[in-house]
């Protein structure tokens, strides 16, 4: 199990905590709304932090924004193992065609 399995695990272990003592439970109890909000805050910050370039600040806004991440998709109930095996899909697959194939299907 790798580092974003287990913390993945830690998030889906805390869902039944309190809020009141868990971060990430306080979260999941504000629902996936919420969960998606704060993401997007983070991804933001790590934006910013690339503009910048400080190399420590953005690995640290990039770890907040994996973390929040994997908040909101617990909070959609999309597990990670999901989420890999879209990437072991596409694994091999150009970008520029991954992205042609979506936009040539029923909805692009």
């Amino acid at each position: 199990m790798n580092t974003l399995e287990r913390l993945a695990a830690t998030i889906e272990a805390r869902r039944d905590a309190s809020p009141e003592s868990s971060w990430t439970a306080r979260l999941l109890a504000q629902g996936p709304e919420k969960a998606a909000e704060k993401f997007g805050e983070e991804a933001v910050e790590a934006i910013i932090e690339a503009i910048r370039g400080d190399r420590e600040r953005l690995i640290r806004e990039a770890a907040d924004v994996l973390y929040h991440l994997l908040v909101m998709l617990a909070a959609r109930d999309v597990p990670l193992s999901d989420v890999l095996a879209e990437l072991a899909r596409r694994e091999g697959t150009s970008g520029i065609d991954e992205k042609a194939s979506r936009r040539s299907g029923p909805t692009g």
